[in-house]
């Protein structure tokens, strides 16, 4: 590997094993065997660094997920997706609470930490239209505007949620069929009250 790469995995590494706030550059510098000062050439600065190296991380959590699901079969209906995409998320939350818990370090950094809010930005939307993708089993290039803020939105803030819960109490983290059961009720309030305004607006014309 080269030094650039021999730093993101010594700064994966701390970053699991230290966090965020509590990893310095000298330790990454040790974790990876390489000089202080190639931190700078290669990336400016440790923060800079750190952040490309949680962007990396997640990425490959997310990869991990896809391929997981890729073995299982194309035939799995978007049901059995939803349900499976979060149970897995929630089964493997022990085994990468470390990387968790930098993640959320850093949202309430957010504003206190270089290129942070610059990160969000860019692996947000990237997130929504690979769930969109993932559950949906809608190609990524066909995730328009419309889709990822939409249901893209929502299952990424179901998965947000998901995690906060989990780490909270584990014994009372909902299923993924928690999930899609509560999506329906929410579905069938809204749909009722559409059509109970649709009623209204007729009875008054």
């Amino acid at each position: 590997m080269s030094n650039r790469d021999d730093l993101l995995a010594g700064a994966k590494k701390c970053l699991l094993e230290k966090g965020y706030s509590r990893t310095t550059a000298r330790d990454i510098a040790q974790a990876s065997g390489v000089s202080l000062a190639a931190i700078g050439y290669h990336f400016g600065s440790k923060d800079a660094l750190m952040n490309e190296a949680m962007f990396q991380a997640i990425g490959e959590w997310g990869d991990h997920l896809e391929e997981a699901f890729a073995k299982a079969g194309p035939n799995l209906s978007v049901q059995e997706r939803f349900a499976r995409v979060f149970d897995d998320v929630s089964a493997t939350f022990d085994e990468n609470q470390a990387l968790w818990m930098a993640s959320f370090e850093l949202i309430i950094e957010i504003d206190r930490i270089p290129g942070a809010r610059d990160m969000f930005r860019k692996a947000i939307p990237e997130a929504r239209t690979g769930l969109a993708n993932l559950i949906l089993g809608i190609p990524e290039e066909d995730v328009d505007k419309d889709m990822e803020m939409g249901a893209g939105a929502v299952l990424y803030s179901l998965m947000a949620g998901l995690l906060i819960q989990r780490f909270a109490d584990t014994g009372q983290t909902p299923t993924g069929a928690d999930l899609a059961r509560g999506l329906r009720q929410l579905a069938d309030v809204l749909e009722a009250d559409v059509l109970k305004s649709s009623d209204k607006a007729a009875a008054v014309s």
